[in-house]
């Protein structure tokens, strides 16, 4: 030290080396020993060297705090690298190798401060995230207001994959809620017009499943709660329920009303005041629609009708029964089947004073025999229209014979062409005639071997009457050869006795052929039967004036002649053309 400092003896500072050249001449003046002097000089090194190992270990601590600063430095960029899961700086550790502690520390905390700030912007971010999956999740549970602070963010892992995660839940989430909400808005939709069809307190009835679902609430604060679609979806199937009694109910009605209706031929404009009832008579759940048609006032309005037309049938059951009766009795005379009519109705009156049957009962049994009539009638119709064809047949057969005995028919008056084409058309079917007979004892035959009982036409059998008809007409046809030879041979006579008469001049007709009123001859079926009818009771003048206008001449004794007889009649009858 000495040497160091002498090299320097001018410096002007105060140095090691002056200090000590001070204290020497202190010595020096004092007069301390040798001994004393390199005590003293002993005592000042170890001084300094104290004072050097101090800074040395100072400098020592120094450096091992930086170095643990560095690496907490790193360790805590290390950790916040991997939390974030950024991997960009990891090229930090280059720089131990070539920098001083303090320049390394200088270069990792620009870093860390960016790691800082970008994992409070993560943990923000995981914060938002976790929050909004945590209020979806209490929103579908029904605990949504017993949550309460924002969730706990694991800061150990804020990477961008982690937070992706989340967001997809969230995502899932989301979705979820918005495909409840649709439910739940497509429920209330329902609840609301089931509520109109029922004629129920929308209002009440869907703020019962929850406060929410009120209308003037938002869209979004509607709960969406497992147990609010569970109750909806109850609250929607009670409604569907309801309805379908409803309708059930109000169907039967309708049904007994038109039912009432008519049998009491009840009028149009009385009907009308519960079209709104009838018109659901068929419908299906889902076609009733409309707000108030199932309301229970409106149920019970037409319980009442019903109910007030139960009582009016009962009044009027005596007109309802021989309403009937008139109805079976035109089904019978249409089909020409006689009955009792008068004895029917005895009965009718009968059964209604002594109470013995319902009235329900007494009009379906009534009910039943007309479906019973009309059955028969349409039976029998086949062959009754055959019969009306053969009977204008041989009215038309009674015209031509008329028409051939006028002895003008073909002078040139007013409508004699008429009166020919007529002629000519009735010519042709007169000859058809014996094939209507022979094909209406063949549909008869068949009907009565199927039914077991004789075919009655007015209460005549009708083979018999067929039977008749083929006699008549065979006896006809002889007549009128006879009445040709004798009109022959007349002209013959008158021939020889008056040769000076023109070969153009008339013969004179027999008396016999001398058109006249009166009942004819001519074998038609309508004289005999109209007589056998005053022999099987009364008719009704309408019902003998169309029998009368259609069958001008019949057998007079139907009723005698068997239906063995008459079929050996029919079958060993010869046919022979009409003659025009």
């Amino acid at each position: 030290m000495a040497v160091m400092d002498a090299q320097n003896p001018l410096l002007g500072e105060t140095t090691c080396g002056t200090l000590l050249q001070k204290l020497q001449e202190i010595w020096d003046e004092v007069g301390e020993s040798d001994e004393e002097r390199d005590k003293m000089l002993l005592q000042i090194e170890q001084e300094c060297l104290d004072v050097y190992k101090r800074k040395v270990e100072q400098a020592a601590k120094s450096r091992a705090e930086l170095l643990v600063t560095l690496s907490d430095a790193k360790l805590e960029l290390s950790t916040l690298v991997s939390a974030l899961g950024d991997k960009s700086f990891l090229g930090v550790d280059t720089v131990k190798a070539s920098g001083t502690i303090k320049e390394q520390l200088a270069a990792i905390a620009p870093a860390l401060e960016q790691l800082w700030k970008q994992k409070e912007e993560r943990v923000k971010e995981f914060s938002d995230v976790q929050s909004q999956i945590q209020k979806i999740c209490g929103e579908i549970t029904g605990s949504a207001n017993e949550q309460a602070g924002a969730p706990a963010v694991d800061e150990s892992d804020l990477s961008l994959k982690k937070l992706n995660e989340y967001q997809v839940k969230l995502q899932e989430l989301q979705k979820e809620k918005s495909d409840r909400l649709h439910k739940v808005l497509e429920f209330v939709g329902t609840v609301h017009d089931l509520c109109a069809v029922l004629g129920m307190d929308f209002f009440s009835t869907v703020t019962e499943v929850h406060p929410s679902l009120d209308d003037k609430t938002c869209v979004q604060s509607k709960s969406i709660s497992n147990d609010t679609l569970l109750r909806l979806a109850e609250t929607v199937s009670a409604l569907h329920e309801d309805k379908k009694q409803r309708i059930h109910k109000l169907q039967e009605l309708a049904t007994k009303l038109t039912d009432l209706w008519n049998l009491m031929d009840t009028p149009e404009e009385e009907r009308r005041l519960f079209d709104h009832v009838t018109c659901n008579i068929s419908a299906s759940v889902d076609e009733v629609d409309v707000p108030g048609a199932l309301a229970l006032d409106l149920i019970e309005q037409a319980e009442v009708e019903v109910e007030r037309l139960d009582q009016l049938k009962s009044s009027r059951m005596k007109e309802l029964a021989f309403k009937r009766q008139v109805e079976l009795e035109e089904i019978f005379a249409h089909a020409h089947i006689e009955i009792d009519p008068e004895a029917a109705r005895e009965k009718i009156m009968a059964l209604i004073d002594t109470g013995n049957v319902e009235p329900a009962e007494l009009l379906a049994d009534m009910d039943n025999q007309i479906t019973k009539a009309k059955e028969e009638a349409l039976s029998r119709k086949e062959i009754l229209d055959r019969v009306e064809k053969w009977m204008s047949a041989c009215e038309e057969e009674s015209w031509l014979d008329d028409y051939n005995r006028d002895d003008n028919r073909y002078n040139a008056s007013r409508g004699a062409h008429l009166n020919l084409k007529r002629a000519e058309k009735a010519h042709i079917l007169v000859n058809k005639i014996p094939g209507m007979v022979d094909t209406l004892v063949a549909k008869t035959r068949a009907w009565e071997e199927d039914r077991g009982i004789s075919f009655k036409y007015d209460g005549i059998p009708l083979l018999a009457m067929l039977d008749e008809y083929a006699m008549l007409r065979q006896e006809r046809e002889e007549e009128k050869r006879r009445l040709r030879d004798q009109k022959k041979f007349g002209e013959q006579q008158n021939t020889e006795q008056e040769p000076i008469f023109s070969s153009r001049s008339t013969p004179a007709r027999p008396a016999s052929t001398k058109k006249v009123v009166g009942p004819r001859t001519n074998g038609t079926p309508g004289r005999r039967l109209s007589l056998s009818a005053s022999q099987n009771g009364s008719r009704s003048a309408a019902k003998e004036g169309k029998r009368d206008s259609m069958r001008v001449a019949a057998p007079t004794n139907f009723v005698a002649i068997s239906k063995e007889d008459a079929a050996s009649h029919v079958s060993g009858t010869d046919r022979s053309p009409a003659s025009s």
